[in-house]
């Protein structure tokens, strides 16, 4: 089973595959979706990485925190599951 990781303070032109590559080095990545504004499309700053094993997540939380990538300082967890009011 997968585990889904939060990546936040992303720079606004950080593509899906330079994620990929990033996260790739501490294990398989099994996908990743960068999240942008319904209305204008544009990117609003973070994305979720889902890796393969929870070996694989743990240790790319533990070292990618904190660290830069793309002029920013990456902010690196795991993933909370929010509950979502209904859309109207």
């Amino acid at each position: 089973m997968g585990k889904k990781i939060y990546v936040g303070n992303l720079n606004y032109r950080t593509t899906a595959e330079g994620l990929e590559g990033l996260f790739s080095s501490y294990g398989e990545v099994a996908g990743v979706a960068i999240v942008s504004d319904r209305e204008t499309q544009q990117p609003r700053g973070f994305a979720f990485v889902e890796m393969a094993t929870q070996e694989g997540a743990t240790q790319a939380i533990t070292e990618l925190d904190g660290k830069e990538f793309e002029g920013r300082r990456l902010r690196v967890n795991e993933a909370v599951n929010k509950p979502r009011p209904p859309r109207e």
